[in-house]
């Protein structure tokens, strides 16, 4: 069959597309995202690790985020997360002051543990790298001595004593009383190699903790009742509350509204991660068949509409990286971030009407009036 050389240009166009996406999507680096506050963010509570659900989970700890609408950081609990790849370890978020105002830099998964600004957020993250555990060809193996594991359950299990001195529970890198903590060459090295943000599981998490007024500090004065959870998402049944406050907490009276750029961690969605969880709602329409075939419609469109703001998610934290490696200024970086407002809100807006038309698809019929 002979084949056209439009039809060869086409083609190679459209593997050259796929070829580029693929490689930018294995490449995301961790966002940094600029918060002016006049405060840090609270200690880290003291609390117990829930225990393993099962095997290939890794523990994500807990940290402070920053809710703008509020003007007051919130406790994002810790939970176990299923590795997105055999190999893959977790860096944590973590908040540092830089040039006079807070940065939060985003964790990120990578095949070696990156620098999380020196905090102790304990569990094996002890400041620096990971020793909760490790991979063995495609098994992960857990450090007993520092996490919680069933070894009835799971056998993949070591012990390796570890001397952790917990001199404070500061959740900050720099700036007045923060810890003083540097990269190392290996954590640099870590940085530049290749990435993935925050699994679905995890945006989960911050959502469901961003909406509950009772994790905010200015509620729990830096002792959450929801410390961390045994599965991401699910803030009822196995929590843990935290046993105590890291320290006093002592915000100022006028906190003042926190302006950003980046990503953001709160109020309207700017980012593709800070879009809110589907409404998972069923129609009931009384019929047990229609009900069933409406909710595999449904998986397979919220299936579809993730991939969508995965895809989105990368792309603009690939425009983060580069504005940051370009030392771009902030009225350049004000320009992409109103891009990504239109970008997020443009997605959603299709999203929802694609989620209006199904459940109206299979919506039973108005009952008529017989009189």
């Amino acid at each position: 069959m002979k084949v056209s050389p439009r039809t060869v240009f086409i083609r190679f166009m459209l593997f050259t597309a796929v070829l580029v996406a693929l490689i930018g999507s294995a490449t995301t680096a961790s966002a940094q995202i600029r918060i002016s506050v006049a405060f840090g963010p609270p200690a880290l509570p003291v609390y117990e690790q829930p225990l393993c659900p099962g095997e290939g989970y890794i523990w994500v700890p807990g940290y402070w985020a920053w809710d703008n609408d509020f003007d007051d950081y919130y406790w994002v609990p810790g939970t176990w997360v299923l590795a997105p790849e055999v190999g893959f370890l977790w860096t944590p978020p973590y908040w540092a002051w830089v040039d006079g105002s807070w940065l939060f830099y985003d964790g990120y998964w990578g095949p070696q543990v990156g620098f999380y600004g020196g905090i102790n957020y304990g569990f094996g993250y002890f400041g620096y790298g990971f020793v909760g555990g490790r991979w063995d060809h495609d098994r992960f193996f857990y450090n007993r001595a520092v996490t919680n594991v069933n070894v009835v359950n799971i056998h993949n299990v070591y012990e390796e004593r570890v001397t952790n001195v917990t001199v404070n529970r500061v959740s900050y890198n720099g700036g007045p009383g923060g810890i003083s903590a540097r990269p190392r060459p290996q954590d640099e090295a870590a940085m530049r190699e290749r990435h993935m943000g925050p699994v679905a599981a995890q945006t989960q998490q911050w959502q469901a903790a961003r909406g509950n007024p009772e994790l905010r500090a200015s509620s729990n004065r830096g002792r959450p009742p929801v410390a961390a959870t045994e599965r991401a998402g699910e803030f009822r049944g196995n929590v843990v509350a935290a046993r105590e406050a890291g320290g006093a907490y002592n915000p100022p009276a006028n906190r003042g509204g926190g302006q950003r750029g980046g990503s953001d961690r709160g109020g309207k969605p700017i980012h593709a991660r800070d879009l809110p969880g589907f409404d998972r709602s069923s129609p009931h329409t009384g019929d047990s068949k229609r009900d069933q075939k409406y909710q595999q419609q449904q998986d397979k469109l919220f299936q579809k509409q993730e991939q969508e703001r995965q895809r989105l998610q990368q792309q603009q934290e690939r425009d983060h990286q580069q504005m940051t490696q370009r030392n771009a200024d902030e009225s350049r970086k004000q320009q992409m971030e109103q891009q990504h407002q239109r970008q997020t809100e443009q997605m959603q807006q299709k999203q929802q009407q694609q989620q209006q038309r199904l459940r109206q698809k299979y919506e039973p019929p108005p009952k008529r009036d017989r009189n």
